[in-house]
């Protein structure tokens, strides 16, 4: 008579970057419940909403309108100065939300990393589609303004998604090398709200890069945000000077070493989150 197989345990060995993609996969359903969870807490029990995306570039528009605007007095190249800002503004509030909130989110996840399996790379991806969902929302404020002014270049805006999705990866790579470091260094809970401060003023948003000079335009273009901010500005307006397809190049190449190395990093460091956490 033959006996009940005995179970056993298969220990297999450590996953490679293959099936770590694959798992990426498997997990959606990890990861869509993630993003729902992200977008109810924000705007829940909120009275405005998800108007509340519109307050913070409207507000920082009037900022830099009232000090860059009146007071510097500073070139937009022919476009209205509030919505030349407010294109900057779309991307580097997409950016220093995703910097912020995700410097933070493998901590503030610290119950469900070490309790239960899954890739824990989609948690801060996840992070980023609220964000995604603010930007979308500030976006279509820019294409009413635009279009009731008749600033927005509607052959040229055509490539907006373009500039879109190397925001988002560009996001991606920071946000995967901001919650690794940050779990391990929790100094970076200190020092990032410093770097989002001082990102604002290194960045063209109040201002042009087309006026840095011109010996410094190769350092200043290794910001990846500055080619960026010049493809929202091309795609809206059609704003273009000599050295902006050298920024966006730049921008293209930096934002896939931080994509490729965040990966790699945010993989190798992983098997030792639920430990340090």
């Amino acid at each position: 008579m033959n006996k009940e197989a005995t179970p056993y345990l298969v220990i297999e060995p450590k996953a490679t970057r293959k099936n770590y993609i694959r798992d990426l996969f498997r997990h959606r359903d990890v990861f869509l419940f993630l993003a729902w969870r992200d977008i109810t807490v924000r705007y829940k029990q909120t009275f405005f909403g998800a108007a509340w995306a519109l307050f913070r570039p409207i507000m920082s528009m009037i900022v830099f309108v009232a000090v860059f605007g009146r007071v510097a007095n500073l070139s937009s190249m022919g476009v209205d100065y509030s919505l030349f800002v407010l294109a900057a503004l779309l991307p580097w509030i997409f950016l220093s939300n995703t910097i912020l909130e995700t410097a933070l989110c493998l901590i503030n996840n610290y119950n469900l990393i070490t309790k239960i399996y899954f890739p824990r790379m989609l948690i801060p991806t996840a992070q980023i589609v609220i964000n995604l969902l603010d930007f979308s929302i500030a976006t279509c404020l820019l294409f009413i303004l635009g279009g009731v002014t008749g600033s927005i270049n509607w052959f040229t805006v055509l490539t907006l998604p373009i500039w879109i999705m190397l925001m988002l990866f560009l996001g991606w790579g920071i946000a995967l090398w901001m919650s690794a470091i940050t779990i391990k260094y929790r100094d970076m809970r200190i020092l990032v709200p410093f770097l989002v401060q001082f990102g604002m003023f290194a960045s063209p948003v109040g201002y042009g890069s087309f006026i840095i000079p011109e010996n410094w335009q190769w350092f200043y273009s290794l910001n990846p945000l500055v080619g960026v901010i010049a493809g929202f500005r091309w795609a809206f307006f059609n704003i273009s000077y000599p050295h902006m397809i050298a920024e966006m190049i730049t921008s293209a190449v930096v934002t896939v070493i931080l994509v490729v190395s965040g990966f790699c990093y945010f993989q190798k460091s992983e098997a030792e989150f639920a430990d340090i956490i």
